[in-house]
């Protein structure tokens, strides 16, 4: 009795795809009471933000009205927007 011998397959190619969650943002909302270095000291503890950056951002949402603090998925942003309600900044999160 004769035994074949065995051919090498080669493994299929498989495409991975992944899936990414689109990005929510951080808004940082104005208000007429909150000082602007406090407004500077939370951006720089919550997303560790240099001094510049963060006074940059301040003062965006001092002249502007609201700004742009952090690009993250869901539940991070969330979490964020928490975090600066829990220091009595007015934040919101939208899909990016």
């Amino acid at each position: 009795m004769t035994t074949a011998t065995p051919v090498p397959v080669e493994a299929p190619v498989r495409e991975e795809k992944t899936v990414r969650e689109p990005g929510w943002i951080v808004i940082v909302w104005n208000d007429p009471i909150t000082l602007m270095s406090y407004v500077v000291l939370v951006l720089r503890k919550l997303f560790g933000y240099d001094h510049v950056t963060a006074t940059t951002l301040m003062l965006q949402v001092h002249e502007e009205g609201k700004a742009v603090v952090a690009t993250q998925p869901r539940e991070q942003a969330e979490v964020s927007v928490a975090r600066l309600h829990a220091f009595g900044l007015q934040a919101t999160l939208a899909r990016l």
